[in-house]
């Protein structure tokens, strides 16, 4: 089975920028469809992003769209999440995960389509 290790999480000050990062062993992220999820104290997990890796297709979460980017290089087995004007209220553990590139669900980004998952990186936004 996949194993995905989240890095990149930290401390940054309101407006200012991160980047995760989702690196994959045990297998190759191909036919996968690699997804971003967030979870903030006392909130339910929150897709964030997801990126096909065989084609172009992403999709965001409204709460994202035009502040964060995600990109793959499959090359190096890894997913990316760009994250640039970041706002107190995108505090949370990130995390990603990986799920079958052909299920509706997954573009949906419903937890339980995603079959593995990493541990989880914080990343808090506060002055």
């Amino acid at each position: 089975q996949l194993q995905l290790v989240e890095s990149g999480g930290g401390l940054v000050q309101p407006g200012g920028s991160l980047r995760l990062s989702c690196t994959a062993s045990g297998g190759t992220l191909v036919d996968y469809a690699i997804a971003w999820f967030r979870q903030a104290p006392g909130k339910e997990r929150e897709g964030v992003s997801c990126i096909d890796t065989r084609g172009p297709a992403t999709n965001y979460a409204a709460s994202v769209k035009g502040r964060f980017t995600i990109s793959r290089d499959n090359a190096k087995n890894t997913v990316y999440l760009q994250m640039n004007s970041l706002k107190p209220e995108d505090t949370a553990v990130y995390y990603c995960a990986a799920g079958p590139r052909l299920r509706a669900g997954v573009w949906n980004l419903v937890p339980r389509e995603f079959n593995s998952w990493g541990q989880g990186t914080q990343v808090t936004v506060s002055s």
